[in-house]
């Protein structure tokens, strides 16, 4: 009876080890995700808002051919964006509440419209829904002389405001954030 244990163990432990080395692993997404945060230094926990995204590539496209002009975009690639506030701000003026919200925008030649949407894990922007929006902001786009290559997202004390900056090729939108 002991015999029989000791190589029933054994038996199962070779079968559950080449169960566990034959697991497969997806390989490294074309669009990474990422997050950005204010403030953005490790040092500092309390944060205030945190931004997480996918960054698309342009690859020798163009950013309206990934964004197109004057249709919701989910604001980076893959799933929606998501930004949380942990503490109340106001955007552009506008008071926002503490939480967390999909953020999609509008993209266009002379004016970005920057949403905020109550609806979760969605996946780009196919199941957007305007009724579920918190906010929308209008900002105006800016170019730079600098192209790059990856959509990013960072955030930069302007003043008394922290300012959500986003940029892709030479495309910048800056949303004001007041703390």
């Amino acid at each position: 009876m002991k015999n029989f244990l000791v190589l029933a163990t054994m038996a199962f432990a070779l079968v559950f080890s080449s169960q566990v080395n034959a697991q497969k692993f997806n390989g490294l997404d074309k669009s990474p995700m990422d997050m950005a945060t204010y403030p953005s230094s490790y040092k500092i926990s309390e944060k205030v808002v945190r931004v997480t995204y996918s960054r698309p590539q342009l690859k020798g496209r163009s950013v309206a051919q990934l964004a197109p002009s004057n249709e919701v975009w989910r604001t980076g690639a893959n799933e929606a964006s998501e930004i949380i506030f942990y503490k109340e701000v106001k955007l552009a003026g506008e008071t926002i509440q503490p939480g967390t919200y999909s953020l999609f925008s509008i993209p266009g030649e002379k004016e970005w419209t920057i949403i905020l949407n109550s609806k979760l894990n969605q996946w780009g922007a196919y199941t957007y829904d305007k009724d579920s929006d918190v906010a929308r902001i209008k900002v105006t786009p800016n170019n730079d002389k600098e192209s790059l290559e990856a959509f990013s997202i960072s955030f930069n004390k302007v003043d008394e405001e922290v300012h959500l900056v986003m940029g892709w090729g030479k495309t910048r939108v800056s949303v004001p954030i007041t703390l």
